[in-house]
């Protein structure tokens, strides 16, 4: 969970709402993670799966 996740997730929120292969919703899906990856998050990457997470329950209607 570290510098990948910090450089695949603000590309997944700035790709807007599609891609080459479809819409976000059709190639995205929440990120769940178990309480002790979220106590080893940076801020930076708590802020990015947070953005992620929104923006999937804004154009996807996806409950927390």
């Amino acid at each position: 969970m570290g510098k990948g996740l910090i450089l695949v997730l603000p590309l997944l929120v700035a790709a807007g709402c599609t891609t080459a292969k479809g819409s976000f919703c059709a190639v995205s899906r929440p990120v769940r993670l178990s309480l002790k990856a979220v106590d080893a998050l940076s801020d930076q990457e708590a802020r990015a799966l947070l953005a992620h997470n929104r923006k999937g329950q804004e154009l996807c209607g996806w409950r927390p």
